[in-house]
């Protein structure tokens, strides 16, 4: 079980949304990098961040703060966001990116989605950010009409290193994780699956080292660390519990 810290970046900011809508942004830090040292200078052992300009426009666009990311931290980083094609993937991961995050490729591109997991082995995780079970794309600005597990099951055997299944309707409301619909999609499929969305407590982490919860490889975290709501310490010892 890994606990992720999420930085989200607009305009070159670390950000929380609500929702997954850009007009309701608050800046937490001004500076990503000092973020992500404060995280690993925390303990955490991985690190989640996502270009969200570069959702929308299909393309890197925050590049130069992950660059300044990457120079400051020495733990692994995961990076979504405007990745939809395998020069992108390549330069991310030369850059030092651990593993890039594709999500409207996998409902737009499947094939390319196997061929980056065929060409980086354990590099390429599925972004699954479903809005009332619907696989949404673009930023999720767009609702597919595809189910979250549909999409799954088309990676079963791609050599995709991991699901991230965000609840859009609770991302960034601290207002819990949807276990039931993440448990349910790990139980669906062999691929690692990490919970976000919603997490905004100690409760939450309890949840999720459950024995329900077993299956699951991991939750991503955000606004409920920034704000204080949630004791990194407390998290993270939990989480070692169950490992």
């Amino acid at each position: 079980m890994i606990l992720f810290p999420a930085i989200d970046l607009k305009d070159g900011l670390a950000v929380r949304l609500e929702q997954g809508d850009m007009a309701r942004a608050t800046v937490f830090n001004r500076d990503p990098a000092s973020q992500a040292g404060e995280f690993e200078a925390l303990g955490f052992r991985y690190l989640h961040l996502v270009d969200l300009d570069g959702a929308f426009a299909g393309k890197p666009v925050n590049s130069a703060a992950v660059d300044r990311i990457l120079e400051t931290v020495s733990i692994p980083v995961q990076l979504g966001g405007g990745i939809r094609d395998m020069a992108t993937v390549t330069a991310w991961l030369e850059k030092g990116v651990t593993r890039v995050i594709l999500g409207t490729a996998a409902v737009r591109d499947p094939d390319f989605v196997r061929a980056a997991a065929k060409a980086y082995p354990g590099r390429v995780a599925v972004g699954l950010d479903a809005r009332d079970g619907q696989v949404a794309v673009q930023g999720w600005a767009e609702t597919s009409d595809l189910p979250a597990v549909d999409i799954a099951r088309r990676f079963e055997d791609a050599g995709v290193a991991a699901l991230i299944y965000t609840d859009i309707a609770r991302d960034g409301l601290r207002k819990g994780l949807n276990m039931d619909a993440t448990i349910a999609l790990a139980d669906a499929v062999s691929i690692p699956v990490i919970a976000s969305g919603g997490l905004g407590s100690l409760a939450d982490v309890e949840a999720l080292v459950a024995p329900r919860a077993r299956k699951l490889a991991g939750a991503i975290t955000g606004r409920a660390l920034y704000d204080g709501r949630l004791d990194p310490g407390a998290a993270l010892a939990l989480v070692a519990g169950r490992n």
